[in-house]
Formats: C-alpha cells, sequence, structure tokens
C-alpha cells in the first residue's frame, strides 16, 4: 500500500502542473492576439487619417508662397519690460532672422554697427508690446511680420524672409 500511496501523489500532481501550463499558454495568446490586433487597429487609423493631413498640407502649401532658401543669423537673447500697465511683466525671446543670402548673414553677424541697429529697433519693437496679445499664435505671428520689417527698414538692401524664435517666455 505505501508503493500505491507514493505513486498515486505524484500522478495527482502531474495533471494540475499541466493544467497551470495550459492556461499560461492561453493568457499569453489571448494577451498577443489583442496588443497585435489593437496594434493593427491603431495603424489602420493613422494610415487612413495620413492621406487628411498630407491633403490639408498640400492645401496649405498652395496658399502660402514658397520660402527662398536663405542663411540664419542667430542674435543674443532680448529681455525687454512690456508695455502693459504697471510695468510689472517681461519678455524674454531668442531669435533667428532669416536673410536671403549669405552675405547678407555675414554682414549681420561681422559688422557690429549694423547688429547694433538690428538689435535697437527689435528691442524698441518689443518694448511697445502687450502681454496678453503676445501670448496668443495670431500675436506671435504679426511680432514675426513686424521683426522682419524693422531689420529690413534699418539695413539698407536686406530682406528678412522669416524670423524664428527659440526661447519665448512672457512672465505674468
Amino acid at each position: 500500500m505505501s508503493n500505491a500511496a507514493s505513486t498515486s501523489a505524484p500522478a495527482a500532481d502531474v495533471p494540475k502542473a499541466k493544467k497551470g501550463r495550459k492556461g499560461l499558454v492561453l493568457i499569453a495568446t489571448a494577451t498577443l492576439v489583442l496588443l497585435l490586433g489593437g496594434g493593427g487597429a491603431a495603424y489602420w487609423m493613422l494610415a487612413g487619417s495620413g492621406g487628411d493631413a498630407e491633403a490639408a498640407a498640400e492645401a496649405a502649401s498652395e496658399d502660402e508662397p514658397p520660402k527662398a532658401a536663405g542663411a540664419a543669423v542667430a542674435l543674443d537673447p532680448f529681455v525687454v519690460n512690456l508695455a502693459d500697465p504697471g510695468g510689472s511683466r517681461f519678455l524674454r525671446v531668442t531669435l533667428s532672422l532669416i536673410v536671403e543670402d549669405e552675405a547678407h548673414a555675414l554682414e549681420l553677424g561681422e559688422n557690429e554697427l549694423v547688429k547694433m541697429r538690428v538689435r535697437s529697433a527689435i528691442l524698441e519693437l518689443l518694448a511697445q508690446q502687450m502681454a496678453d496679445r503676445l501670448v496668443t499664435p495670431d500675436g506671435k505671428g504679426e511680432l514675426k511680420k513686424a521683426i522682419a520689417e524693422g531689420a529690413a527698414r534699418v539695413v539698407e538692401g536686406l530682406h528678412v524672409n522669416d524670423v524664428l524664435f527659440s526661447e519665448f517666455i512672457v512672465q505674468f
């Protein structure tokens, strides 16, 4: 009897172990199927909307004239008090001017007098701004346009294609 008891105990453990492995394999398979299905659905949704985004980008690019290639002139950061009542708000902005060619970029970068005139014009323009207007996308767009026009006015023959902000902080 002791033989029968010793052989029946291991036999009882074997089916439980197999049943546990089957459950683990079943759970792993179900998880894998769900992950692959979710990934496929996400890809299908993103790929489907990609065409709409491309069409919108093409329509927007048709409305805007193509930007000419140019050279960038990075300027030191500007910190100015804004024209808000109370005078307690300030703007810190770091920007680069995109000019039409390398010759104008060199002139702005190497000629200290020209650079000081451009910086002065930009400082005067920035100091006239109001904080609530600067934090809107339209306000930033108008500011870019005004900076480009102001820089072009102080340097004869300069055409600024774009103004790029690398830092833009308004303190409230």
